[in-house]
């Protein structure tokens, strides 16, 4: 699933294609808001980890999974 997240003081959003369901993102970004935890940890599909402090979450936009497009026609 595609996760953007925007941070405070930043330029640019992060965005990221998750293997995590949206409930376990959602359940990940609630408990850093709330203050369970400092950090919102995020891994993407090629294995890498996102760390942002949760103090520094603008906001968090849940998308559909990005479907693989083929051959180089505009559509």
């Amino acid at each position: 699933m595609e996760v953007k997240i925007g941070v405070q003081h930043a330029p640019r959003e992060i965005v990221l294609e998750s293997g995590q369901s949206a409930e376990e993102v959602e359940r990940a970004v609630a408990d850093a808001l709330s203050g369970k935890a400092q950090l919102l940890s995020l891994s993407d599909d090629k294995g890498r980890k996102v760390l942002i402090p949760a103090d520094r979450i603008a906001y968090v936009e849940l998308g559909e999974p990005a479907q693989r497009r083929v051959g180089f026609g505009a559509l």
